[in-house]
């Protein structure tokens, strides 16, 4: 499937300053956004792609899976679900034309890390400080609910993720999948218990590596008062402190 002509994101998008990233950093983004391996997965993204929600339906969807994006240099990494049917699925750029990614970018421009507080396509000229955003599973799952099988085989990508991001220091888990993500990638034994504001310490290739939990910032959570803006920056604070970040 070849990149749709208006929401295509390459690795200019990726980053600004694309001419510095190593070819590690490219190669991983092509290997994510070519993968086939779920059968299910695949389907489900290209009919999200094709039949399209209303309010969307002279938008061309990108309809593959969802590479990171951010600084690759980040000493914070933002972990999420998976890419929303009609959000990352639809603009190519993960969290990006949903109300979760309302929340998280409007809460990391407050927290300084983001240049601007809004993100609706991966050609809006949005750019994080010290920050790289992804997700557990890499294409949009049916329900929302990608299988155990298809988690285990996005979790070499973290991996790589993980290992490319040398100035990493801390991960701001959104949600019990993402928390449990991040263990498994940290080989963190046994698991600890995932809460809003719990954190756990691991060491991981050399480094101490704090992981931060945070209720998702879906709709589920935000509607409900179960998550609040206040509660939101609350733990993007607490990352960014574990980070090393100064709130500019």
């Amino acid at each position: 499937m070849g990149c749709p002509a208006t929401y295509c994101p390459d690795m200019a998008h990726v980053t600004p300053r694309r001419q510095t990233l190593p070819l590690a950093w490219q190669q991983l983004h092509d290997d994510i956004t070519a993968c086939q391996r779920c059968e299910r997965l695949v389907i489900w993204r290209e009919h999200v792609a094709r039949e399209k929600r209303a309010a969307y339906r002279e938008q061309q969807y990108w309809g593959r899976p969802v590479a990171g994006f951010g600084d690759p240099q980040a000493p914070l990494l933002v972990l999420g679900l998976a890419p929303a049917a009609h959000g990352a699925n639809r603009t190519g750029r993960i969290f990006t034309g949903d109300r979760s990614g309302d929340w998280l970018y409007r809460g990391l421009y407050r927290a300084g890390l983001a240049n601007q507080p809004t993100s609706v396509s991966c050609h809006d000229g949005l750019a994080l400080r010290g920050v790289w955003v992804s997700a557990a599973v890499r294409c949009a799952p049916p329900a929302n609910k990608p299988t155990p099988d298809e988690r285990e085989a996005c979790g070499p990508f973290l991996t790589r993720e993980l290992e490319l991001l040398s100035e990493l220091r801390a991960v701001l888990c959104l949600g019990a999948f993402g928390w449990a993500a991040a263990v498994r990638a940290l080989g963190i034994r046994p698991m600890p218990r995932f809460g809003h504001g719990v954190t756990a310490v691991t060491s991981w290739a050399g480094r101490e590596i704090t992981l931060v939990g945070s209720f998702h910032p879906s709709q589920q959570n935000t509607f409900t008062g179960r998550l609040t803006e206040a509660m939101f920056d609350s733990v993007i604070a607490t990352a960014a402190h574990h980070a090393g970040l100064a709130q500019t």
